[in-house]
């Protein structure tokens, strides 16, 4: 009998957009604690082109995991169609997201259908269509880790100490540099849904977007230095990272924390002086906090914002969106049913 087959996009090459190349390949089967979802949309985040760019070496990890061809991606949303034995809590039929396997670039979520461990899984919020849901694990969960609850003990290839969340609550304010990309505008939700005064950071033509998502102020960085302008913070959520992160330093109280999504320079002796923390932190897969995540997404108290959508064939175009920047929200894939 012949073995069923799927469209997948593949990298046969490192470099550029146009090396996505949309394949028919062998359909995946689920191994122990799996489930075979049939994909309807998948996210599109940066260890996606990192990946396609060659980096093959997750942080922390000794050696590299990727064998050439690979598909790439992690984030999905779909319906479950086949469930190993032995798995609770999932069903033919089932609509669930994920954020698979991550840390790593073993989630092959760019593809008709794609195995996913149960536990990295949760169910779909009914209350939001695939598409949204799919632009939502990595980065909510990325939010959710820096500001909520880390929600693991794994060591953190960032740092020797552990990353633990600032409290927020009514009268503690927070900024977020970068504020309209996709960690930054689930980070602007969550800090109002806690009661903190929210700062945003971004360039002008997102204002309008991020005062939507609950952005009590808003800083254009074209035209004035957040820095100049903002002080006694309690946290800042620094999602840029890069050579001039710690110039947010100055801007927090004593016993402040700069978090830093991406890596950035700062003198840990300024630090020590100024009497704040800096800590960072790597996102890992949880179907248990996307469970929480998902009553949010559903109450309409987290909203995934969606800056364009690209059928999987046309993953290169997603790829060249991206490397435009500039991204208000999300990038997703939609997959064709049928």
């Amino acid at each position: 009998m012949a073995t069923p087959t799927m469209k997948a996009i593949r990298l046969h090459e490192y470099g550029d957009p146009e090396v996505l190349r949309y394949d028919e390949v062998p359909m995946p089967q689920p191994g122990p604690g799996d489930v075979l979802v049939r994909t309807h949309a998948v996210g599109v985040n940066p260890p996606d082109w990192y990946l396609r760019g060659g980096m093959t070496t997750m942080p922390g990890e000794p050696d590299a995991t990727v064998t050439l061809p690979v598909i790439p991606g992690t984030d999905v949303s779909g319906v479950v169609t086949a469930v190993a034995p032995g798995v609770d809590g999932f069903a033919v039929g089932d609509e669930v997201y994920g954020l698979l396997r991550f840390p790593g670039f073993d989630g092959h979520a760019y593809a008709e259908y794609v195995t996913a461990p149960a536990a990295d899984l949760a169910h779909k919020p009914p209350g939001i269509d695939h598409t949204h849901a799919a632009g939502a694990p990595m980065s909510a969960l990325t939010a959710w880790q820096f500001l909520i609850e880390v929600g693991h003990d794994h060591p953190s290839p960032f740092q020797k100490a552990a990353h633990h969340p600032t409290p927020l609550g009514p009268g503690t304010t927070i900024l977020v540099n970068g504020a309209a990309g996709g960690v930054g505008h689930f980070a602007v939700q969550l800090a109002k849904w806690k009661g903190a005064r929210v700062i945003a950071v971004a360039s002008g033509a997102h204002e309008e977007f991020l005062r939507d998502f609950g952005a009590d102020e808003f800083i254009d960085y074209t035209r004035a230095r957040p820095e100049d302008l903002v002080h006694d913070l309690d946290l800042v959520l620094d999602t840029v990272g890069g050579p001039h992160s710690d110039r947010f330093l100055p801007t927090l109280k004593r016993g402040g924390a700069l978090f830093q999504v991406l890596p950035g320079a700062y003198d840990p002796e300024e630090a020590a002086k100024l009497g704040v923390t800096v800590s960072s932190a790597q996102v890992r897969s949880s179907g248990t906090q996307l469970a929480e995540l998902a009553c949010l997404f559903d109450a309409g108290t987290l909203r995934v914002g969606i800056d364009s959508t690209f059928p999987l064939a046309d993953a290169r175009a997603a790829h060249e969106r991206a490397a435009r920047g500039h991204i208000r929200g999300k990038i997703a894939l939609t997959v064709p049913q049928g």
